[in-house]
């Protein structure tokens, strides 16, 4: 059974039933998520800026767990941090315990920690016990999005909503669209004040597709 929390920014922990996974974990934005006691077998990082990269080393070392990654990124916490890294390039399927996931084109920017260039950006699909859930990562509205609905048909997207560095509400609405998914989770949105984002507008927009929005609450995270 695939149990998916939203826990703050653009980091989601997704479990299947004694294995989990984090996606972008800046988890010390949220103290209610205790991340000590969850099963973290892996982390997935879309690209190296601080929001996204957040406590991926802290967590890796504790957990003793590898960090996927596009090569740049991978190298920097392999040979710079001293934690597992399994380097990739975008557009294979990596198995996991928990599932399988493809690297796939985001649009953006990516630097590191240091300030060394990051790699490309990238966005996720995750295949987990035949649920396939799309991670946006960073990204502009894109037409590799109308690609991502024909070659793995999503049925959930964690969509960036916040705007300025990302899509706004009304970009992200055309993305549901293009993506074919029944399911929207908006992300990157209110952290910052120049991401203030309207869900209820991106709500009815997408509803216009009959796509339902799912606004999940990090403060309900256990």
């Amino acid at each position: 059974m695939v149990d998916l929390k939203y826990i703050c920014h653009s980091a989601f922990e997704i479990k299947n039933g004694d294995k989990a996974v984090l996606i972008d974990p800046w988890v010390e934005k949220n103290p209610k998520f205790d991340w000590h006691k969850e099963p973290i077998t892996d982390i997935l990082l879309t690209h190296g800026h601080g929001d996204h990269f957040g406590n991926a080393i802290e967590i890796a070392k504790e957990k003793d767990i590898p960090i996927t990654a596009v090569a740049e990124i991978a190298s920097y916490v392999k040979n710079e941090c001293g934690v597992k890294a399994k380097s990739i390039g975008l557009g294979s399927w990596i198995n996991y315990d928990w599932g399988r996931a493809v690297f796939l084109p985001a649009f953006h920017s990516s630097s590191l920690p240091n300030g060394q260039y990051g790699g490309v950006a990238a966005s996720i699909i995750l295949d987990v016990d035949g649920v396939r859930i799309y991670h946006a990562g960073d990204t502009c509205l894109t037409g590799e999005m109308k690609t991502i609905k024909e070659l793995y048909a999503p049925q959930i997207a964690l969509l960036p909503v916040g705007g300025n560095y990302t899509m706004d509400v009304e970009h992200a609405a055309i993305a549901a669209k293009w993506l074919g998914v029944k399911t929207v989770i908006p992300m990157h949105y209110d952290t910052f004040p120049e991401i203030k984002a309207d869900l209820d507008k991106f709500a009815k927009l997408i509803a216009l597709g009959n796509t339902t929005c799912q606004i999940l609450d990090p403060d309900s995270v256990k």
